[in-house]
């Protein structure tokens, strides 16, 4: 079944319809999103310092019949970025199709693929591509406790195409002192899903206060790190499972890894090449020929 565009998404969907009090709404609502909108209308509307109509006017234009259906839209999505992987399974496991799992599953995971590139602004992309494959920057990739697999999987393969990668350690005790080697012109790339973590938050905002640049890789209800974001991309994560899916988002990191290698293909190919004669000296790997 098609999962309706979250309220950020519709928002984001409409940014070029908006007027300069609604942008200023926006903002706003993506402020400490979905959090921000839960108040009544009455105080988003001061929050905003935007008029009571242009919130009821702005509601109306994302979809809503008003402003109880907006909040109830934004309570639902609140209570699945909190739900703990037992909430989640239960709430789809008396509902389950009879296909097999192998079907079931694959077909959520396509349509979070499908959702996902929906929303992707590919401009920002390029743009996020371009930051990535210029070397007058330094890099610093970080996740959390699942979402590290992804932010490893991500840094070994930029490290692969470009010189100063680094791999920001998830242990509260060791990253502090990774930020001790991030200012200005770097660009910290963060992986954070529901349920968010504090320390990444903790992380991305240090290194925004010390002038680099933050990326996030998150999900369509959007982390806490989406404020100081200077590129954020949003993945589908749902699926008939206790845990989330992380295919979507790596989908979005390994598309950011082929454009990258293209636009630095000549010094990819020297590194490649130096790369596998150090394999071939250690016999890291075994060959058949």
């Amino acid at each position: 079944m098609r999962q309706a565009a979250t309220v950020s998404e519709a928002i984001q969907a409409r940014l070029g319809e908006l007027t300069r009090a609604e942008r200023q709404l926006a903002d706003a609502i993506l402020d400490n999103y979905p959090v921000s909108g839960l108040g009544s209308i009455t105080e988003l509307a001061e929050r905003a310092s935007v008029s009571t109509p242009t919130v009821a006017r702005m509601v109306q234009k994302l979809g809503f019949s008003g402003y109880p259906e907006f909040q109830a839209a934004l309570r639902d999505e609140l209570k699945a970025v909190v739900s703990n992987p037992i909430i989640k399974r239960e709430t789809w496991v008396h509902d389950v199709p009879e296909e097999h799992v192998l079907n079931r599953y694959a077909l959520a995971t396509i349509d979070n693929v499908r959702r996902t590139l929906e929303h992707i602004d590919p401009t920002q992309f390029d743009a996020f591509c371009r930051a990535v494959a210029d070397t007058g920057r330094r890099l610093h990739i970080a996740g959390g406790r699942l979402s590290g697999t992804l932010a490893h999987y991500f840094f070994l393969h930029l490290q692969m195409i470009r010189p100063d990668v680094f791999l920001v350690p998830s242990q509260a005790s060791a990253w502090p002192h990774h930020m001790l080697d991030i200012g200005e012109g770097d660009m910290i790339i963060a992986f954070d899903v529901r349920r968010y973590e504090s320390s990444t938050l903790m992380m991305a905002e240090m290194a925004h206060e010390r002038g680099a640049d933050v990326v996030l890789f998150t999900d369509q209800w959007r982390s806490p790190i989406d404020r100081v974001a200077k590129y954020s991309f949003a993945a589908r994560i749902a699926v008939p499972s206790a845990w989330d899916s992380g295919m979507a988002t790596l989908l979005l990191a390994e598309c950011a890894i082929a454009a990258v290698q293209e636009l630095r293909w000549d010094s990819v190919k020297k590194r490649t090449d130096e790369l596998e004669a150090a394999f071939d000296r250690t016999r890291l790997f075994r060959k058949f020929t």
